[in-house]
């Protein structure tokens, strides 16, 4: 199955339940906002963003392997789970990645954006793709 046919049950949904794996193989799932690339039709790519010491950035770095599944915003799946790739990425697409946020989630993803300059943390965008 191509990403783009595995993908494009996540356009019509808000969140995904992010699914990254401890070192013991216990899954740690996690509901997040997610922006597809490209934005209209069918994804090839999902992004996501969390801060930089976030237990699943460390999970992510370790192993890039998570599942991925439709969920509401306090994780109840509400599609089937798939398996795919998580990759820190970082200078023009982590940008791209940004930028399909802001514009998924404007104007909440902007005002929790201001507050977090107060933080003095960094941030990563994790690009998901087909496994």
């Amino acid at each position: 199955m191509c990403a783009a046919s595995t993908f494009d049950v996540f356009q019509r949904n808000k969140y995904l339940s992010l699914e990254s794996f401890r070192k013991n193989g216990q899954g740690v799932r996690t509901p997040v906002w997610f922006a597809g690339d490209p934005p209209l039709g069918a994804p090839q790519t999902l992004y996501v963003y969390s801060e930089a010491d976030s237990g699943k950035a460390k999970r992510i770095r370790r192993d890039s392997r998570v599942r991925i599944a439709p969920c509401d915003m306090r994780g109840k799946l509400l599609g089937d789970w798939i398996e795919a790739r998580a990759e820190i990425v970082v200078d023009e697409e982590a940008g791209r990645g940004m930028r399909l946020l802001n514009g998924k989630y404007a104007p909440w993803k902007q005002l929790l954006d201001f507050f977090s300059k107060f933080k003095r943390r960094g941030r990563v965008v994790f690009a998901i793709r087909s496994a």
